[in-house]
Formats: C-alpha cells, sequence, structure tokens
C-alpha cells in the first residue's frame, strides 16, 4: 500500500468520526495515541524490548470494549503522560477525544489493528502522516495552517542551504517537523552516507523546539515515522524534538545550519531567563543579554535568537514577515546589526495566497553568522521578487517547486561569488537584483522592503488577475494593515 493510499484510508475514516464530533487536528491526534502503542507492540513481537508500561498497552486497549475501554483509554493516556523520553513527550496532557466507546473500538480494530506499521517502509508511512498533516492544515476552521509552510517553500529553502553529512539542523519553532524532514530528505538523497553518517542522521543532526503541547506530539511522531530518533529500546538517546519556548534562554548547543518559520504576531505576555537564572514574566518585551534590542515583537526576537544558535560561519534561512524588513525602533537596530554581525546575502519576497493562515506577506532571509569585526560583513544583498504580477491561490493556482527553480539557479548554491543579476536597466523585468550594503545603509531606517518592478495590474487593466484572486489579495492586504495597527496600538499603550 502507498503513502497516499493510506492517507486516504485514514482520512476517509475521519469522515466518520466528524458525525461525532470530532475536529481534523483531534482526530490526527488520536492517531497518534494510538498507531504509537500499535508500533510500539509489533516491535516486541520481533523482539525488541517493549517500552510501553505492562497493562497500558496495545493489547491492553484491544481486549475491552464499551464503557471499559473508554474509562481504560482515558487511563491509559493520563499515566503514559507521566512517562519520561518519547512516551510523556507524545502523551503529555493527552485526553480522550472520541467519546463514542464504538467509534474508539472501530478505529482501534478495523482500522489500525488490521494494518502492521512496522512493515512499511519509513518513506511510506512518514509520508502517509505528513499527507494527514497538509490535509489537516487545509482544513481552515480547524486546522494548524499557522504551523504549516508550504512545502515547494521549504524544498527551494533546503536547496539552498545545502545541509550536509555530519552538519547539526535546528527549527527553533518546528511545527510538524518540515523543514527537519526536508534536511533529512535532501542529505539521503544527494550523499551515499556510511554507518557512522546515518547514526548521527538519524539521533544527532536534528533537532527542534516547539511550544505547543499538540504540535509537539504531532512533530515527535512524525519525525519517528521518517526514521528520525530513537524508538523501542534505543530510548537512552536524546529526542529530535522538545517542548520549550525558544525565547526563554540562550541555546547552549551551536548549530551549522538553522532554517525555521517563526510564529508571526507580537507577544502579549512572555516569559524570560533574568540573569539569576530564574523565569520571570514580563507583558512587554523579552530582556536577554544576548539580545541587540528589546522588542515584544516574536519575529524580531526569533531573528535575535537565531543568530545566537548559529556557529560562526553558520547559515540560516528564516521565512519572516514584511514588517521585519521596515519596522522603526528595535526593528531598525536589529537590521544594522544583522547588516554588520552577519553576511545578509539573500532575500526571496514571497508571493501572497500561498500560507494557509491568511493574510500574511513574508520573505525568506538567507545569512551567515560571522565572528566579531569593525567591518560590516554584508557587502550585499540580492533580492528575487516572486510577488510583484504574481497570483496564487490555496486551490486553483497553487505554488509549485517548479516555480521557485529560476530562484535557486539565480541563489547559486553551488558557489554564491558566481552570482549574475537578471535585472539591468534594459531588462527592468528581472527579478534578481544586487543592492550593495552602502545603499542599504543609507536608507530611512535601513529599510530592506524594496521593490523595482512595475505593477502591470496598475498600468492595465487587462492585465487584472481573475476576480476572486483580487478579491483575496484585498482579504490579505486588510488583515496585514489590521495586524500593524494592532501593533502601533500596542505600542502607543494601548491596553
Amino acid at each position: 500500500m502507498t503513502g497516499a493510499q493510506i492517507t486516504q484510508k485514514l482520512w476517509n475514516y475521519c469522515d466518520v468520526l466528524r458525525d461525532e464530533g470530532l475536529g481534523y487536528g483531534d482526530y490526527l491526534e488520536q492517531l497518534t495515541f494510538l498507531l504509537f502503542l500499535k508500533m510500539a507492540d509489533e516491535r516486541v513481537q520481533l523482539g525488541e524490548a517493549n517500552i510501553i508500561p505492562k497493562g497500558y498497552d496495545w493489547p491492553s486497549l484491544r481486549s475491552k470494549d464499551g464503557d471499559a475501554l473508554e474509562e481504560h483509554y482515558r487511563k491509559l493516556l493520563q499515566h503514559l503522560g507521566q512517562q519520561p523520553g518519547l512516551l510523556g513527550l507524545i502523551y503529555r496532557k493527552a485526553q480522550n477525544k472520541v467519546q463514542n466507546p464504538a467509534q474508539l473500538r472501530l478505529l482501534i480494530k478495523d482500522l489500525i489493528d488490521k494494518e502492521t506499521w512496522t512493515n512499511l517502509e519509513a518513506d511510506v508511512k512518514g509520508d502517509a502522516y505528513e499527507g494527514l498533516l497538509e490535509k489537516n492544515a487545509q482544513d481552515v476552521k480547524g486546522g494548524a495552517g499557522q504551523y504549516f509552510t508550504p512545502r515547494p517553500v521549504i524544498e527551494a529553502m533546503i536547496e539552498c542551504v545545502r545541509p550536509e553529512p555530519g552538519q547539526t539542523i535546528l527549527d527553533p519553532a518546528a511545527g510538524t517537523g518540515g523543514f527537519l524532514l526536508a534536511a533529512h530528505s535532501y542529505i539521503t538523497s544527494n550523499f551515499k552516507l556510511n554507518r557512522t553518517q546515518n547514526r548521527h542522521l538519524r539521533y544527532d543532526a536534528l533537532r527542534g523546539v516547539e511550544l505547543v503541547d499538540g504540535v509537539v506530539r504531532l512533530c515527535a511522531m512524525n519525525l519517528m515515522l521518517h526514521g528520525v530518533g530513537p524508538t523501542g529500546d534505543e530510548m537512552d538517546h536524546p529526542l529530535p524534538v522538545e517542548r520549550n519556548n525558544s525565547l526563554l534562554a540562550t541555546s547552549t548547543t551551536k548549530f551549522d545550519k538553522v532554517v525555521t518559520n517563526p510564529p508571526f504576531g507580537r507577544a502579549s505576555s512572555v516569559k524570560f531567563m533574568t540573569g539569576e537564572g530564574d523565569e520571570g514574566d514580563d507583558d512587554m518585551a523579552i530582556v536577554r543579554d544576548d539580545f541587540w534590542a528589546t522588542t515584544r515583537n516574536k519575529q524580531l526576537n526569533f531573528m535575535q535568537h537565531i543568530v545566537t544558535c548559529l556557529k560562526i560561519n553558520g547559515e540560516a534561512a528564516v521565512v519572516l514577515p514584511d514588517n521585519v524588513l521596515f519596522e522603526g525602533g528595535a526593528g531598525e537596530t536589529i537590521r544594522r546589526r544583522l547588516l554588520n554581525d552577519c553576511d545578509l546575502h539573500t532575500i526571496l519576497r514571497l508571493p501572497t495566497g500561498i500560507f494557509y493562515a491568511q493574510g500574511v506577506k513574508a520573505n525568506v532571509l538567507f545569512f551567515q553568522r560571522k565572528a566579531a569585526s569593525e567591518k560590516a560583513h554584508t557587502k550585499a544583498v540580492w533580492y528575487y521578487d516572486l510577488r510583484t504580477n504574481k497570483h496564487f491561490t490555496l486551490v486553483r493556482n497553487r505554488l509549485r517547486r517548479a516555480d521557485l527553480d529560476e530562484f535557486v539557479a539565480c541563489y547559486k548554491p553551488e558557489d554564491r561569488s558566481k552570482r549574475k543579476p537578471t535585472w539591468t536597466k534594459a531588462k527592468p523585468e528581472g527579478r534578481w537584483r544586487k543592492y550593495t550594503y552602502d545603499e542599504l545603509i543609507t536608507r530611512d531606517k535601513v529599510n530592506l522592503d524594496i521593490t523595482w518592478l512595475r505593477d502591470e495590474s496598475l498600468e492595465d487593466g487587462s492585465n487584472l488577475p481573475p476576480p476572486e484572486i483580487i478579491a483575496q489579495e484585498i482579504v490579505e492586504d486588510l488583515r496585514s494593515a489590521l495586524t500593524e495597527f494592532e501593533a502601533l496600538a500596542v505600542d502607543l499603550g494601548a491596553p
């Protein structure tokens, strides 16, 4: 059975449970709990150690029915959530959302128990699970779209930073693990790994941090199904994802690569680490000695945190909203330091209409951390504009990986010194253009939000996109503007 077939089988059953009031996210969470138990039991049958406490395992569920099953399942989830390691991570604060015992029985016996999951290749069951994550993200009402970056964007980012065997890769806002798995796939597809490299890739190369309990368990399961992290009797290895707030304190480990899409918005109340090492509350800003500026803007704080997580010459690719490029105050301070202390060499202007979360106008910033120096490390920033005169939607005209081919080719990941602009005065429609450090540093507030292409729809009504796309872009513009006004109101002291 293929990954797509398994995805469809699992997803079809969700339609049955929706009649019982179970949402997509709840269904996916219950699948995670049950699939983990089933696969742990299958490993026991193969002679591996049992990592599930006796009496709270798959056979204990399979042997019960009716109200006794529902009561036992509730106790099982509570007990496993108190265990250390991967068990505690996946079952932390777990609750039974399948209130009908008959439906729970069908889920256990008819859907999960009939399949031997450990016999499936990692890419089959992993792709099936990730397919469910994407379907969940597409559910506008109850899905996890805010945790899902379009796969073509992730793949292009990974192809540009080119992770290698033996390197370490961090996602400090891991969501369901898409960036980490793309890095894993890139390494396994482009390198012939020896035993030591394979072991490093499985246990030590990938690290994620995520704050939301439900998303952490989805991420942990997603990684495990793709063959990342400890399973069975290997539980003494570190977990590839941890539940934490990345912004609380400096990472003690430095990484070769950081690839991420941090959460958008501003913190209304955040926690920070005091100088004495205690956790404190501050409803105004993140306060850290290793940050360039104090702000409550999440993206600006993540930008600073990412720099602290990189090794010298380590590389980052980060999805950030437009306001990071032009916001004044702390934003200007951070941009000046980023240009000076790092080599900010590339900015990709992403099109609208590609995120499940509405109203998002974003960019990808690519930069390297550098050693301290009196001279600015950034010599020039290359821009690729994939937004102007581009119109994508989530249904009729989805962004494809091929839409990013020209950007990756222009990026020259094999040798950035060989870059050549596609924009010239003779070719004003070129989307790839360089701005020098001197040009950028003298702009008002070091504003890095730059566009040069002529918007065809403003000059020729015949070039207007279809009405539904115009309506979508208007909605996104209004939502983006509302977010900025809300941020301004907060800065001015509004409650």
